[in-house]
């Protein structure tokens, strides 16, 4: 019983289904995102070089070198148009669901089309430039609006006190899930040896992945927030615009969570680099199997980091885990820009991915943990829609920016400058103070309980004036047939 995270919860079978989702969509994070898609698309969509063409052998041709340079500006543009575009939809579309109560069904929809659409990228190969931006464009939108979601379930799922709890465990079972599916990966035929065929195959099983794990999320996972009626006139577009006018007007109140917002986007910039180009940057240094088990002790060490975090972070507040993690992304930078660009010690290579895999494991879980902190309970859809906007803005701005410095002035300079996207946000944090922005949280809180009371009560004089009306009027004409 010590050893099963979900003890002494009241509702251990839907914080299991909603940790399913995190499990399912690391097909996507890690296998496409972060390891292969990625390589795929920069060496052979783009560069139209074979997938297991060395790092030395692109460097000596000086055609190949420009060509696979040109796909990691695509690759970055790819990622940063994806994320525009749930920028722009993420705080409505939360809004929305927090005024329909329909949540669980945006979520699900959004990971089914992510799932089909990954699919659907084992069509794409050389020189299919647009189809394969375009597929992962949408499957991307879908994968980053869905997290969103998910995450919006949070503080229904937990309290405060148990918040940082319940967020580590969906981050420990996401990492669960790629710990599962990469060792499941090396059986895919032809991926050793890195052929067109075997990328096929990795893309097409990772959208079936995320498509069978969804399951219980479809099963178990409950809607708690009841419809509101739509005002006369409106509708929900013009609902969920003015949702979002209404929490910008009054972002005052909420001015902790904007704070931490701020930084927490700024630091967001440096993670969505490393996410995105980890897998370009470790290919060069290692064959298949060797980034598979590079991929597998990361995963394992974040799934570490991550049940630390869940452990402790309640005790010594979220801040302070964000803060330490935070540290060690700053180490871990230095110690990556710092390594030779051909042919660095192994014992390097694998201390950088320990680090990458601590900061991922530790900042993650403690950072939407935060936010659920300073979240007052009925703004959950919508403030977690800030929160992945906060993300989506990170991928606009890093992603691109590294690709740019990388085409200028090489691979040490770009991963030096990511370093400083984490000092920055390190800074930052000591400005948001947690006490007051939660006790913003739970005034905000009773306020709408007791507008809502008003509300409910003032529904019920109206319907008994209604009927005393009625009442009245039968009388009278009862009154007036006896005469």
């Amino acid at each position: 019983m010590r050893l099963n995270p979900f003890r002494s919860l009241p509702n251990p079978r839907q914080v299991w289904a909603w940790g399913m989702y995190d499990l399912a969509n690391q097909s996507f994070t890690l296998l496409i995102l972060t390891l292969f898609f990625g390589v795929f698309f920069t060496k052979t969509v783009v560069g139209g070089v074979p997938p297991g063409t060395s790092a030395e052998q692109i460097a000596n041709d000086p055609i190949a070198a420009a060509a696979v340079a040109r796909g990691n500006v695509l690759w970055g543009r790819a990622i940063a148009i994806s994320s525009l575009i749930v920028v722009v939809l993420s705080p409505f579309l939360g809004a929305l669901a927090d005024f329909t109560g329909r949540k669980k069904a945006m979520l699900i929809w959004l990971g089914l089309l992510c799932a089909v659409i990954t699919v659907l990228l084992a069509i794409t190969g050389p020189g299919a430039v647009v189809l394969a931006m375009s597929l992962f464009i949408l499957a991307n939108v879908g994968f980053m609006l869905g997290e969103n979601f998910l995450a919006s379930f949070l503080p229904e799922l937990s309290t405060r006190e148990t918040i940082g709890r319940i967020s580590a465990i969906g981050w420990t079972m996401g990492y669960i899930g790629a710990l599962i599916c990469l060792p499941m990966a090396l059986l895919i035929p032809g991926l050793r040896e890195q052929s067109v065929e075997g990328y096929r195959w990795l893309f097409a099983f990772a959208g079936i992945w995320f498509f069978i794990n969804i399951v219980p999320a479809m099963a178990l996972l409950a809607e708690r927030k009841k419809p509101e009626p739509l005002p006369p006139g409106a509708s929900l577009w013009t609902i969920g615009f003015a949702r979002v006018i209404d929490s910008a007007l009054h972002v005052g109140r909420y001015r902790q969570l904007a704070v931490f917002l701020t930084f927490f986007c700024i630091y967001c910039c440096g993670m969505q680099v490393i996410i995105a180009f980890a897998g370009i940057i470790a290919q060069q240094y290692l064959p298949v199997p060797q980034l598979i088990l590079f991929a597998f002790v990361l995963a394992g060490v974040s799934a570490i980091g991550s049940t630390l975090s869940g452990m402790f972070q309640d005790r010594i507040g979220q801040r302070l885990t964000v803060q330490i993690s935070l540290v060690i992304w700053v180490l871990t930078c230095i110690g990556a820009a710092l390594m030779p660009a051909v042919n660095p010690a192994r014992w390097v290579l694998w201390c950088v991915g320990v680090g990458v895999g601590l900061g991922l494991g530790l900042t993650g879980a403690a950072s939407r943990a935060l936010v659920g902190v300073l979240t007052p309970a009925h703004k959950t859809a919508e403030f977690f829609g800030l929160w992945g906007m906060g993300y989506k803005i990170a991928n606009v701005i890093g992603p691109p920016l590294y690709g740019v410095i990388f085409a200028w002035k090489g691979q040490q300079w770009a991963l030096g400058f990511v370093g400083l996207f984490f000092v920055v946000g390190l800074i930052g944090t000591f400005f948001v103070d947690v006490m007051r922005g939660r006790a913003a949280a739970e005034d905000a809180e009773r306020e709408f309980a007791s507008q809502t009371d008003i509300r409910d009560i003032a529904a019920a004089a109206q319907i008994s004036a209604k009927e005393l009306e009625h009442v009245k009027r039968t009388s009278e004409t009862d009154a007036g047939r006896a005469s």
